[in-house]
């Protein structure tokens, strides 16, 4: 019964992992920081949207250990803590591009 509960609990762990990730802005996240660290003020302008949003993303991804963050002097710096995240991306978009 025990192992039970355990997998449930990994089950939900899991579907909320890829929740946070089931967003087309919080993919483009995860694709420009594969490729190295960003600040917010850098993701918003390429990905064209207001840093409050891309904060509010960022946020998603941070509280589900996605992302972790570096203050750099007065800047933020975002990056890819959960490697699964690369992998799912990796997973879910060879086909496409």
């Amino acid at each position: 019964m025990e192992m039970d509960v355990k997998k449930e609990e990994a089950l939900v762990d899991i579907a909320e992992f890829l929740k946070a990730l089931g967003h087309p802005v919080r993919l483009k996240i995860i694709e420009l920081l594969i490729e190295h660290k960003q600040c917010v003020k850098n993701l918003g302008d390429i990905i064209g949207i207001p840093q409050p949003n891309i904060s509010q993303h960022l946020s998603i991804l941070r509280s589900k250990g996605i992302l972790g963050w570096r203050r750099e002097g007065s800047i933020i710096c975002y990056y890819i803590k959960d490697k699964r995240a690369v992998e799912v991306y990796n997973l879910l978009t060879k086909e496409v591009f």
